[in-house]
């Protein structure tokens, strides 16, 4: 595996003057071969010049903030330049540009079964950026299209790995563990392109939907769910609320009830605490066993 390797080469400032004065003796060597009498050593000094003046001028390139010039010479990896600013390197070399700036875009919404295998929409926006200029540059063919398509293949396989949605406590699902999704992605994501010399830095769902084809189906099933989730901490609670009103009767010594009594005041009780409609109230005026 390639490194990156920091290289620092000259500063163009530096070497400015040897291109101006290069410049000013090309010029005058052109206005003393040009007057009579011609003196061959200045068309060799005017010629000179002009080589020097090419030679170092395609040395000269510039690198910008939060960018890389990546340096070769025949095919060799040289070294990577990071410092901004006017810099000169050998005329020789090529220089890449690769950007080292943060980016980011959104997947396409992808048809994906997920763990209970349930056709599902989704679609992920990850954000990235180059930090081995080396290794995105010489391990991948084009490292963006690599991001795009393993950012993909890891949103599928992270879809297979959890429900679309669940009502059971302590089942992760991805439309109620949303940043504990996010993390796992970002991890599936980064696991695929350090690779490439690329640091994710967020990964998150943008689109989750159920197919077109089992929308209008699974709506009504996670309804039925939600209403079942519902009834079963709705009885929960009022078997906890009959309990505790028995219990409280019972240390206070405010009436004694029979068996027969007791089953009828939790049947009651039950009745009220889990109905959908408010009770009715009906007041007894007569003995507790009339």
């Amino acid at each position: 595996m390639i490194r990156e390797v920091e290289h620092s080469p000259v500063s163009g400032w530096a070497v400015l003057p040897v291109q101006l004065l290069a410049l000013g003796v090309s010029v005058y060597g052109f206005i003393a071969a040009v007057q009579p009498p011609a003196n061959g050593w200045m068309v060799a000094l005017w010629v000179a010049a002009w080589v020097v003046i090419a030679f170092v001028w395609g040395g000269f390139f510039t690198v910008s903030p939060n960018e890389a010039k990546v340096l070769q010479i025949f095919g060799k990896y040289v070294g990577t330049v990071k410092t901004p600013g006017l810099r000169w390197a050998n005329p020789f070399y090529t220089k890449r540009r690769v950007s080292q700036r943060i980016r980011n875009f959104e997947t396409a919404r992808l048809k994906v079964n997920d763990s209970e295998g349930n056709p599902i929409e989704i679609a992920a926006v990850v954000v990235w950026k180059v930090v081995e200029t080396a290794e995105a540059c010489f391990e991948v063919d084009d490292y963006n299209n690599y991001v795009h398509v393993q950012s993909e293949a890891a949103l599928r396989n992270l879809t297979t790995s959890y429900p679309y949605d669940t009502h059971v406590d302590h089942q992760m699902s991805l439309r109620g563990n949303t940043a504990a999704v996010a993390a796992h992605l970002k991890t599936e994501i980064q696991d695929r392109l350090s690779k490439a010399g690329v640091e994710t830095i967020e990964a998150r769902i943008s689109h989750l939907a159920y197919a077109q084809e089992i929308a209008a189906a699974m709506l009504q099933r996670q309804q039925a769910a939600a209403i079942i989730a519902a009834r079963r901490l709705i009885v929960e609670g009022a078997v906890g609320m009959v309990e505790m009103a028995l219990e409280r009767l019972n240390e206070k010594a405010i009436v004694h009830l029979d068996e027969e009594r007791k089953a009828a005041m939790v049947s009651n009780l039950l009745v009220v605490l889990c109905g959908e409609r408010a009770a009715q109230p009906v007041v007894n005026t007569g003995t507790l066993y009339q």
